[in-house]
């Protein structure tokens, strides 16, 4: 496969996915913001979004101060934003028309479509004035796509990198998800003044939080089949980073990447492979408490830059540079 080819499927998927990941992030946060007493926690949530994005200097720039409206015109409609929604549907969109010959008429016509769709949403105003069900259908549209895509698609090289390019991306955004969601409880924990665990305050303000952590990544209803327990952080961490069977978590992501890498591989990607592999055997074997033990987002910083180091090397074994 020519390597412009595969570059324009790879980055059609994860422009895709990073639209669905991008909603998900801002729809906990606006989500947050509607329980009583939560409208500082949940703009310090939407902060920490953007720092972790390192899109703060550039939002302060133009809006000032983080409110829900102003978050969600740069995150959504922003289109000299390169992580805005309206961007990564654009160049999804852009990306699929480069390579209709590669895919599927159903897949270039869901991609079309959601572009189209997109534009008629933004003019009539949704995403400002029911952020909720916009957010949600940016969600429906990314599981469409992919359902079209693993329902149509021939199981060639050209769908490996499509599936590549998803993991790759959903894998960094769980983790940052993750990092962001334990930072804003230890934030809201100093602030509070660390509510006694036993205090009932305590309990109703955990739940809340990790129930929102769970839903934004499609985590609640396994949880309560792996768990059947009282929701704490620690079994969250443990569910979307260890557990290989969450769809979202970052093991299942990273085993993917080793099982398309193995489809598309060459004599230039060994060392590609092996580290993916190497990753894949530590999340295999390592526990929660270990995690624990590092620190979990020292972990979780050491995790993202191991994804990056392989996103580079794809890059660099297979696509247009």
């Amino acid at each position: 496969m020519l390597s412009r080819t595969a570059d324009s499927l790879y980055w059609m998927a994860r422009y895709t996915e990073r639209a669905e990941n991008t909603a998900r992030l801002i729809d906990i946060g606006l989500q947050q913001s509607l329980l009583p007493g939560q409208q500082r926690e949940a703009e310090a949530s939407l902060a920490g979004m953007l720092g972790l994005a390192e899109l703060m200097p550039v939002y302060q720039k133009k809006f000032g101060e983080v409110n829900p409206d102003a978050v969600i015109r740069f995150m959504v409609l922003d289109e000299e934003n390169p992580s805005s929604i309206w961007c990564s549907l654009h160049n999804a969109r852009e990306n699929a028309r480069a390579v209709r010959g590669q895919i599927t008429t159903g897949m270039w016509e869901t991609m079309n479509t959601t572009w189209l769709e997109f534009l008629q949403l933004c003019e009539q105003g949704l995403p400002l004035n029911e952020p909720g069900k916009f957010f949600e259908w940016v969600q429906m549209r990314s599981h469409l796509s992919r359902g079209i895509t693993i329902g149509t698609m021939y199981k060639d090289e050209a769908f490996r990198f499509i599936r590549l390019g998803t993991f790759i991306e959903r894998a960094d955004s769980t983790a940052r998800m993750i990092d962001l969601r334990f930072q804003d409880i230890e934030q809201q924990d100093a602030v509070s003044g660390m509510l006694d665990p036993h205090d009932p305050e305590y309990a109703v303000r955990e739940f809340y939080h990790w129930e929102a952590v769970l839903r934004s990544l499609s985590a609640f209803e396994a949880y309560r089949k792996v768990y059947r327990d009282t929701i704490s952080g620690s079994r969250v961490a443990e569910l979307l980073i260890l557990n290989k069977d969450m769809p979202r978590s970052i093991a299942s992501c990273v085993n993917e990447i080793v099982a398309n890498l193995a489809n598309v591989g060459n004599g230039n990607s060994r060392e590609t492979r092996r580290r993916a592999g190497k990753l894949a055997a530590t999340l295999r074997y390592l526990t929660i408490e270990e995690i624990a033990e590092d620190g979990l987002h020292d972990w979780l910083t050491k995790l993202l830059a191991d994804l990056d180091d392989l996103g580079v090397r794809i890059r660099q074994d297979f696509l247009v540079l």
